[in-house]
């Protein structure tokens, strides 16, 4: 992780047993303190929690950034296992998912996420939250520098600034947009999980912007789209044949 120290830390193995959060969620306060998703008045044939089953399992087996962010994972030594490090939960206010470092999983709030893309989107950036947590130190919760510098790498490398996404929020056309849409979803992703003023946050995302928005590990390239995520995995799946020709 540009930005924070370069010491590798151990990921958890698959099928690791689950431990349980320390109260409520110490990486995002939305996620609930009793970790049992609320049950709405009317029951339905598909409940959300059956909902985002079928949606996480869709993008896990067809999204490239996804299947990217996976096997570089588990490259890393922290192989991803779906039924240990991914959570369908409901959460409070509008918050879509996060990653609790405490447990390593990555939380998906099932009554917020709408729709397969969304679905995509919030586990390709929860990804990379977690590809951070396993390649470097990352503190946390003491420096917002490093929330900052994961926020960044989150923002540029999900598709979460794409021209197609920038559209349906009325945001484009502007010069250097992109890099103006990562230092802007930064900045709100932190003020949505740290309690600091938005001066703090902008100070933060403005010291570490330039390093952390040119790391694009582990995709190599900016991936604008489907497309082009596609080519940055296949280039990862051939990058250990090419370096053992050397």
């Amino acid at each position: 992780m540009a930005g924070a120290p370069g010491e590798r830390r151990p990921g958890p193995a698959a099928g690791e047993p689950l431990r349980q959060p320390h109260g409520s969620c110490q990486v995002f306060p939305e996620r609930l303190a009793q970790g049992e998703p609320r049950r709405g008045l009317l029951p339905s044939f598909f409940t959300h929690n059956q909902k985002c089953q079928l949606m996480l399992v869709k993008t896990l087996e067809t999204n490239p950034y996804v299947k990217l962010l996976l096997d570089a994972m588990k490259h890393s030594g922290c192989a991803v296992n779906k039924e240990r490090h991914f959570s369908c939960e409901d959460c409070n206010g509008n918050v879509s998912g996060g990653f609790d470092s405490s447990t390593s999983q990555i939380v998906l709030c099932q009554n917020n996420i709408r729709n397969q893309a969304h679905m995509s989107r919030v586990v390709t950036h929860e990804l990379i939250h977690a590809f951070d947590h396993c390649r470097a130190h990352v503190n946390w919760f003491t420096d917002v520098r490093h929330l900052a510098c994961s926020e960044i790498r989150a923002a540029n490398l999900s598709g979460d600034c794409s021209l197609v996404n920038e559209i349906f929020r009325l945001r484009f056309g502007l010069k250097q947009h992109h890099q103006t849409c990562v230092r802007d979803r930064a900045i709100l992703s932190i003020l949505a999980v740290r309690n600091v003023s938005r001066e703090v946050a902008q100070k933060a995302v403005d010291e570490v912007f330039e390093s952390c928005f040119n790391d694009h590990e582990p995709f190599g390239r900016i991936p604008h789209n489907k497309t082009y995520a596609r080519y940055a995995h296949r280039d990862f799946q051939n990058r250990d044949r090419y370096y053992s020709n050397i």
